[in-house]
């Protein structure tokens, strides 16, 4: 990006980090022994490292796969369409699975990740994200775990992007528009 976006801090470092080992210590409580984690990529990899090791520190050692979904594709508004770009490899036949998401917003992408995985003999899914849109759901699901409530803005960091810029801050943010709206999409 030539001019680069200026981005507010919503949830930062710290808070972030509290946030994860709380949530780890509720889902040692809630899961079994061996459970299986699926980080729904690209979005959840910072979020999902994170609470892996804050899982670790809990007392849990699980397992850690990936899935990678998209319905959103070059956009920023959710298609409804539900594509599989890359699936797990391992057998969740029989066990609990963590399923580990970014944002929960329509909910399209986690209800459908959800299903692939009882359809395929999960003995239960539990659903953790780091951000919750509560009045967004296009869908019907409930997260079992949730870092934080979102206000209805367009976030990025924290391995969220926005045309795949952004990941890598190390907190959430709201991109600050100034007074005119970029091109975020790098047309003229």
């Amino acid at each position: 990006m030539s001019d680069p976006l200026r981005v507010r801090i919503l949830f930062d470092e710290a808070a972030i980090a509290r946030r994860n080992e709380e949530m780890a210590q509720a889902i040692v409580r809630t899961t079994a022994p061996d459970l299986l984690v699926v980080a729904v990529l690209k979005g959840s990899f910072m979020f999902a490292a994170d609470l892996i090791r804050s899982l670790h520190r809990a007392g849990q050692a699980p397992q850690v796969e990936f899935v990678h979904l998209s319905s959103y594709r070059a956009g920023t508004v959710s298609s409804g369409n539900v594509a599989i770009l890359r699936d797990v490899e391992s057998s969740v036949e029989g066990r609990d699975v963590l399923l580990v998401d970014d944002i929960l917003e329509s909910g399209r992408t986690l209800v459908f990740a959800k299903d692939l995985l009882m359809a395929r003999g999960a003995r239960r899914v539990f659903v953790a994200v780091l951000l919750e849109k509560a009045g967004k759901r296009a869908v019907e699901v409930q997260p079992d775990f949730v870092g934080f409530q979102c206000p209805d803005v367009f976030v990025v960091g924290y391995g969220m992007d926005v045309a795949h810029n952004y990941r890598q801050l190390p907190f959430v943010g709201v991109v600050d528009h100034g007074d005119k709206e970029p091109d975020l999409f790098g047309g003229t």
